[in-house]
This record gives structure tokens, sequence and C-alpha cells, in this order.
């Protein structure tokens, strides 16, 4: 539905395109250009560019740009027109859906969750408000399932016999890991019952598992079943057995420590309510003189969370001017410029993604249903709230060491006059962004960006406006540091682009795992 109204939304009558004399220039620069002392006129145009489209993707007329709302076909009604004008052709290679690629998700909200447990045959009353259980799935249940003390679960091998058909039962401790019980239910565990023996209280847990949660309506989500009990909980529920909770909190220390039956059965319920919400990639096309040569790949994701502040305050609306409407404006300016140069080698594709602030879902779809051949990815650069750090801030490589493009992309800062932090200490981040995603698909994507190149002031943003109402226009928009971004992947993009420097054979041959 909203594929079509999008379509009918967006003048695609192609004009005249006349370029001012310095833009031109521009766009046909050679790479050892040098940089002036103060930013030239072409500068501030760019970056007066650069504060329009932010300006208007973060307005509150966007409504903080949610999948599926309004403000997404505002979003991309408003950057389709403009890819358009530039010169960009749909890439989505998809007759049916020009420019907008179908993206289906699943939210899922927790709704019910019970627990009844046996001690030794015999029914042990536990307050429904002192157990958490939740599920992955629509509706989960284990019946009468008997409790495997497994201790911490930390560097340890179970087999999926000792697993199958029981409750593992771990203790949460000082470092609680999610991944401790993925893994586990993964190996077959009927459910994983987590005692919070640490510093986290129920509320707190229930606080940040308790939120909706968003898949891909092709993935399975399956029917995974976690619950969490409280310190006391456990004793109450251990009185009169074998065991105490002191008792197994000591065997789990020890270096010997195996997993150990309890005299408890349990049987766990949970379901979830259940949306559907229909969003879109945007893509677009700038084609290169040999489509066989493969293609480089720039992203951005143009979501944010709508209406998330909580009343009665007065500024409800979560904006994204820095994340991400600074991404998608960066991505469309790296865009104008490519188009105003000569054709170059590979195609150029243009991603701004969905659903990213949900767990990088749009970038997991785009790989999932690629318009090309992933494998004729030569490199992809992701953008990333990046009008944050100001002018002449040396680059980080976010991603750096796992893929092969780190190499050329020095070559490109050091003709292009900039300086390339050579530490990882971006990485850091590199989980939280879409380049993770498609890293996971063995695309080579990294986010080259001044933004990461002086870290304390993106960890600034993080600890303050970060995913709050007040990440608007509220605040003076900081774009020099954007500028040299937008400048920096213009080259990077005219470098990869040339089959001659960056041969198909020799860039599929430096991809580097990221390790799944």
């Amino acid at each position: 539905m909203m594929a079509g109204s999008l379509r009918t939304g967006i003048s695609m009558r192609r004009t005249s395109a006349v370029c001012v004399a310095v833009a031109c220039v521009l766009g046909t620069l050679p790479f050892a250009v040098a940089h002036a002392a103060a930013p030239s006129r072409a500068d501030r145009e760019l970056e007066a560019r650069l504060r329009h489209h932010i300006e208007t993707l973060a307005s509150d007329d966007f409504d903080g740009r949610e999948p599926g709302t309004d403000g997404e076909a505002k979003t991309l009604r408003y950057l389709a027109k403009q890819w358009f004008e530039i010169g960009l052709v749909s890439g989505t290679n998809d007759p049916g859906n020009e420019w907008f690629a179908p993206v289906t998700l699943v939210a899922r909200t927790p709704a019910n969750g019970t627990a009844q447990f046996l001690r030794r045959g015999h029914r042990a009353a536990v307050p429904a408000s002192d157990v958490l259980v939740l599920t992955s799935g629509k509706r989960s249940l284990v019946r009468n399932a008997p409790l495997l003390f497994l201790g911490r679960a930390r560097g340890q091998d179970f087999s999926r016999t000792e697993l199958a058909g029981r409750i593992a039962v771990v203790l949460d401790g000082e470092t609680p890991d999610s991944a401790r019980q993925n893994a586990l239910l993964a190996l077959g565990a009927s459910a994983v019952l987590t005692v919070l023996d640490g510093d986290r209280s129920m509320g707190e847990v229930a606080a940040r598992r308790q939120r909706t949660g968003y898949a891909l309506s092709e993935d399975s989500l399956g029917g995974d079943l976690e619950a969490f009990v409280g310190r006391e909980t456990m004793e109450a529920l251990l009185k009169g057995t074998s065991h105490s909770l002191a008792s197994l909190e000591t065997a789990a220390a020890e270096p010997d420590f195996v997993p150990m039956m309890l005299d408890v059965t349990a049987t766990l319920e949970a379901t979830t309510d259940e949306t559907t919400i229909r969003t879109h990639n945007l893509i677009g096309r700038l084609p290169g003189r040999n489509r066989q040569a493969g293609a480089v790949l720039y992203v951005a994701h143009w979501d944010h969370f709508g209406e998330c502040g909580e009343g009665p305050a007065e500024d409800i609306i979560c904006n994204g001017a820095i994340d991400n409407a600074s991404g998608v404006a960066a991505l469309t300016e790296v865009a104008r410029r490519l188009a105003r140069a000569p054709q170059m080698d590979r195609d150029v594709y243009f991603l701004a993604t969905t659903a990213e602030e949900v767990g990088l879902l749009g970038a997991h779809a785009f790989a999932d249903n690629p318009p090309l051949p992933l494998e004729k990815i030569v490199a992809a650069f992701n953008i990333d709230s990046i009008a944050i750090a100001p002018r002449r801030t040396p680059f980080a490589i976010v991603g750096r060491g796992m893929t092969g493009l780190d190499r050329d992309i020095a070559r490109v800062a050091k003709a292009e006059g900039f300086k390339l932090r050579e530490n990882d200490e971006a990485n850091e981040f590199v989980k939280r962004q879409d380049g993770w995603a498609l890293l996971q698909h063995d695309i080579p994507a990294v986010m080259v960006t001044t933004a990461y190149g002086n870290i304390d002031l993106m960890r600034a943003f993080f600890d303050g406006d970060y995913h709050r109402p007040s990440d608007d226009l509220s605040h003076p928009l900081k774009l020099e540091g954007a500028v040299d971004d937008v400048k920096m992947l213009t080259a990077l993009g005219r470098w990869f682009s040339d089959a001659r420097r960056v041969p198909s054979g020799a860039a599929s041959a430096a991809k580097v795992s990221a390790g799944k």
C-alpha cells in the first residue's frame, strides 16, 4: 500500500540539470588537491545543502521518521525526489518496485508470562511478580521440564544430550551476558532460567526485556523461552531440597564443576502480541560504464523512533537530527558530487535503509534480497551520525582490520590531504551500525568518518542526546567535519569505482571475514 502511494507522490519528471561552475569543477578535481586553511565557497555551499537536508528531515513535520508511518512516506518522497533530480536511476532492479524495495517487519510485544514450579513433585508457591517469562515467538510452552544447573556457563561445553528437554539454570553474577542464554537455547535447552544473583534487579531486567522486539517477517523467530528469578525466589524454590543457592554458587566456582540436576521442575509459558509493519529501503544507482565490473555501495539509515518521549513532556518527537538525518544528507551530497563527475567504470549504489534502529533490519533485508550479486560489491561505505566533529578532525575507520579496504582507504586519505587514525579504537562501535549487518553477509563494509576521529565527541553524544528527543534542531549543527566526510567519501567512490586501481579479482580476494 505504501509503495504505491510513495510512487505516486514523487514526481519523476526529469528536469534539465544546470550546474554552477564551481560545483562542476569540484566534480572533476584530482585526488591530490590541497585543502585551503579556511572553508572555501564550495565548502560553504556544501555545508548549506547538508544543513537544508537535515533541517527538513529532522523537522517535526516528519514526526521522527518512524517506519510504517506517514513520516516514512514524507522521508522517502523527499529523498527520492532529491536523488532523481541529481541524476540517479532506480537501483532496485525490480520493475515492480522501482526505487522503493519493500521490507516487512514483525513487531512482537511481550503479553503474558507464567511459571509453575514443582519441588520434589509438590507445588512450590511463587508469586507471579517474582518470575519474568519471555518468548521470542508468538506463544511458547515448556511443560514440567527438569531444571539443570549450569553454574555461570562460561567457557564450558555442553552437549545436546544433556540439555535436551531440560531448563538450563545459570547464575547472572556480575557480568550478565545474553550470549550465554542464546548459545544454550541454540544447543537445545528447552528454556533458560537466569538467577539474578548479581547487581541486576527484576525491575531492571523487565524494563529492558519487556520492550517490543522486531524481526524481518521472513526470519524464523522461533519460540525460545527465557525466564528470570531473583535470589530470594530461587532460595525459596530450593528450600527442602538437597541444594541451596549458596551451595550451588560455591560449586559453580570450583574448577571441576559439572552440571547438576535440581529437585525442581517447571512449567513455563509466554505469549506476545504481534504487529506487521510494511516499510521500505530506498535504492538508487549511478550507472557505470561496465556493469560486469562490480559496484560500490553507499549506505545510510533514514529511520528513527518517531514519537518516543513520554508525557507530559512538551517535546516527545525523536527527530534524529544527528542520528541519522546527517547521514542521509551526506549520502545525498555524495551522490550529487559523483553524478557530476565523468562516468566511472563501476555502478555506484545508494541505499537508504529502514529499521536500522531496531536491529539493522533494513541492511539485512537488502543483503537477503539484493539488487545485484553480493560478491559484485567491491566496497561499501556506511554513513551514520556524522554531524559531530569540527573541520580537519582526523578520519577513523569503523571496521578497521575487518576487510581488505584499509590500504586503499589510506591511499585516498593521503592523496586528499586528510589525516587517518591508525588505531582500532573506533571498532568499539562496529556492531552498532549497518556496516556490521553487511559484514555478516561477507560484504566489505566500513565507516570512514571524522565523527569517530575524536572518539570522546562520539561518546559524549551517546551519553547525551543519542536516541532522545533532544537530538533535534534546538542545538547548532556541527557540519564542518561532515563536509570533510562528504569530500573523503566522494574520493573513495571515485577510487573504488576505478577498475584499474581496484581490479574486481583483487577486491574480492582482499575481503576479510568479520567473524560471525
